[in-house]
């Protein structure tokens, strides 16, 4: 993807996440740059130099976070202004430090259990090519797939999905894969040779563009979409395949998972199916029974449990 100059962006502020407004005054006209919002802009197409000021909520894990926090740095002016912030236990504990690192002078403070970090960009930064790079998309050996830090499961088969690919039969016909990660439930579906056509859906920009790289097949069709929010335009699917999250911000949230379910209830055809994986404390047993009108246990192994729901 082509550089986006920051002359055509709506405001030479941009902002990564969203930050608590009780913390950071963010600019209405900011530019949206977090990959877990759709629609918005890509914080790596951004031209070097061009913006005045940045805030960035810092994501959890530290690859993901250097990278984040590099590309903002990058992205500023000498002289512009970068806030970022993050929970104690999420990051923000290391965050004055990695700003440090990258050769720049911070004013911290601790406010509601964040620790936030305030700096005018200097005129020579260090460091931020290599955390790029690290942070980036990568092939990842033992998947054999390319992948990057901060998408669900970025360099490991998780569990839940280990245990459906085990217990999912060949599909047929039209179907969607809802949350659909790096697409290594996808590829699985896909190798069924009844299976017409595959939606993949993923909140996660990033998540969307390895699926493209590594599913690769001209059934598929992939979107960079909300489920919870709805308006998919599909409908008489005969399956869906999903790993539903069940973490919003670091904290357990099981309507998320509720709301793949009734979206992949609305999307399905009577008679279709749907295949879930989930851990077994997720009470999806009662949200399961009212969308649909036979519900199967399949599996239960190592802390998941997989479900068959016939609309």
């Amino acid at each position: 993807m082509s550089r986006i100059p920051v002359s055509e962006a709506p405001a030479p502020e941009a902002v990564y996440g969203a930050p608590p407004l009780e913390l950071v005054q963010v600019a209405e006209t900011a530019l949206q740059v977090s990959p877990l919002i759709p629609g918005a802009a890509r914080l790596e197409d951004l031209a070097p130099g061009g913006l005045e000021r940045v805030d960035v909520l810092a994501p959890a894990g530290t690859l993901e976070r250097r990278y984040v926090l590099a590309l903002a740095l990058q992205a500023l002016r000498p002289g512009g202004r970068l806030t970022a912030l993050a929970p104690k236990d999420r990051g923000g504990s290391r965050l004055g430090k990695e700003l440090a690192g990258f050769g720049c002078t911070v004013h911290e403070e601790a406010r509601r259990h964040h620790r936030i970090c305030a700096l005018t960009r200097p005129e020579t930064v260090s460091g931020l090519e290599e955390a790029i790079h690290e942070g980036g998309p990568r092939h990842i050996d033992n998947l054999a797939l390319c992948s990057q830090a901060g998408i669900f499961s970025y360099d490991r088969l998780d569990p839940g999905t280990a245990l459906l690919l085990a217990n999912l039969p060949p599909l047929a016909g039209t179907g969607a894969d809802f949350g659909c990660g790096l697409g290594i439930l996808a590829r699985a579906v896909l190798a069924s040779p009844k299976v017409t056509g595959l939606t993949l859906v993923d909140i996660d920009r990033r998540a969307v563009e390895m699926a493209t790289r590594n599913v690769g097949d001209p059934r598929a069709t992939l979107r960079w979409a909300d489920i919870r929010a709805g308006g998919l335009g599909l409908s008489r699917l005969d399956f869906v395949v999903m790993n539903p999250p069940f973490h919003d911000g670091g904290a357990e949230d099981q309507a998320l998972g509720q709301a793949f379910i009734a979206r992949a209830a609305e999307a399905l055809r009577p008679g279709g199916s749907l295949w879930l994986t989930a851990n077994t404390h997720l009470p999806y047993e009662a949200p399961l029974n009212a969308a649909f009108k036979a519900v199967a246990l399949k599996a239960s192994a190592g802390g998941y449990k997989i479900y068959e729901a016939r609309r």
